[in-house]
């Protein structure tokens, strides 16, 4: 069932102008005798008129609305001076009701053009259909362009313009829920490293879960890949790293490793490197983002270790891929794990309980219950005590007594960290990153 229809009016010239009337009304009578109970939400897409703004001229597209009952309280005109702006704005309505499957009415020439935006600003848990607009009310056809040819794809300088007309409205828009802020590790040598772990303000991410400097994009969330990125260069920004050569790990909760320089995995929760000026990252929402710095053999590390990837020893394999890759002494290696959720909140099924107290039984709190309590930090300094990493090297807030935190429970901390475990399935993400200075 359509949750929402979107109207599209943007395109329309100057002498269709008083066409709109007839146009809107029977596009509004066709929608309010179609829909079933409740009424879809409908959003009008109008360009607005340079200055019209400023010069407080109210501009209306809407006919009687005493007309439309059923659709009265449901029916937004939205105004903006960019199709990418009246977009955004109007993806922004449909995220605050968790709206998903969408109509979009527009003419048949501005098809090609709409999908390529609804692919940049939308990411797959969103629905979309389109409609022809009928032809307006003096019985003339809509003609905005010339016609292309079935199948013809769309000229690639116009989506390279569209894709620049995105990242420029993006990078316009003002940061949220205060300043960007990077938690950096005094165990880590900033004379040799640029490392930090992210929080979640100073990004442009407006859904509460993921708001405001979510840096993952999936298909399951809300969160297009162009925000983002956009997250991604304000941090880039920020902390003084190249995103020409920044790479993240992909995520497969296992213990596979790439090593920089050599053929990449498809998959992997580990990454190193001993080239100068590369960054390396991984995220973390719940799971924990680890750093890995040798300031000897000068090479880094950094890993993703969920509950699976605990248990698999991943941090141990990014270890060792340092040892093998870069000839790293194991009692070199500096280690500090990032904001991650603690044993205070972090709950596995009873089964998955039993790997971790195999480990140890310190890693299981509340064993004989159906959900324990888990704690995936302990697990992992264990492993990498047990794999040569001396306990000194090892930063984890949660047991040092350090000047400075890091290692933060993210459920425990709302303002400032995403969590998975709190939040559900539409989630931020955190990165905890590091490369070796030029």
């Amino acid at each position: 069932m359509v949750e929402a229809v979107l109207i599209d009016l943007f395109s329309l010239s100057p002498n269709l102008q008083n066409n709109t009337q007839g146009l809107l009304r029977n596009t509004l009578e066709t929608i309010e005798k179609c829909s079933s109970t409740p009424a879809p939400f409908v959003y009008v897409m109008c360009c607005q008129r340079e200055g019209s703004e400023r010069n407080g001229e109210e501009e209306s597209s809407l006919p009687a609305l005493s007309d439309f009952q059923s659709l009265k309280k449901r029916l937004e005109v939205v105004h903006s001076l960019t199709i990418v702006a009246a977009l955004y704005t109007i993806k922004q309505r449909l995220d605050e009701k968790d709206l998903s499957i969408i109509k979009v009415i527009l003419p048949t020439l501005r098809k090609d053009l709409m999908k390529i935006y609804v692919d940049h600003l939308f990411t797959a848990v969103y629905q979309f259909e389109f409609e022809d607009l009928q032809v307006a009310s003096d019985g003339e056809n809509l003609q905005i362009a010339e016609p292309r040819s079935e199948g013809q794809a769309f000229p690639t300088q116009d989506v390279a313009l569209i894709r620049s007309e995105i990242q420029m409205y993006l990078e316009s828009l003002p940061s949220l829920k205060g300043e960007l802020t990077i938690l950096r590790s005094s165990l880590i040598p900033d004379n040799i490293f640029l490392h930090g772990f992210t929080t979640r303000t100073g990004g442009i991410s407006y859904i509460p879960t993921l708001s405001s400097c979510n840096l993952f994009s999936s298909s399951k969330r809300r969160d297009p890949q162009v925000v983002v990125k956009e997250n991604l260069r304000r941090l880039a920004n920020a902390a003084g790293f190249n995103l020409e050569t920044f790479h993240r790990v992909k995520i497969d909760h296992a213990n596979a490793v790439c090593v920089m320089g050599k053929t990449e995995p498809d998959s992997y929760d580990g990454i190193v490197t001993n080239q100068k000026g590369v960054t390396i990252a991984a995220p973390g929402a719940d799971c924990i983002p680890v750093l890995f710095a040798d300031p000897v053999r000068k090479a880094c590390g950094a890993a993703h270790s969920g509950w699976k990837g605990t248990l698999l020893g991943v941090s141990m394999a990014t270890v060792n891929a340092m040892v093998s890759a870069y000839g790293c002494n194991v009692k070199d290696i500096l280690v500090v794990l990032g904001p991650s959720v603690g044993p205070c909140c972090y709950k596995l099924p009873h089964e998955s309980a039993k790997e971790f107290h195999r480990i140890d039984p310190t890693c299981v709190r509340q064993f004989d219950s159906a959900s324990p309590y888990i704690d995936i930090r302990r697990a992992t300094r264990i492993l990498l005590e047990s794999g040569g990493i001396l306990p000194e090297n090892i930063q984890d807030d949660s047991v040092t007594d350090q000047n400075q935190n890091i290692t933060f429970c993210t459920a425990c901390h709302p303002d400032r960290f995403f969590s998975h475990f709190r939040d559900g399935s539409n989630f931020g993400t955190q990165i905890g990153f590091i490369s070796i200075k030029d």
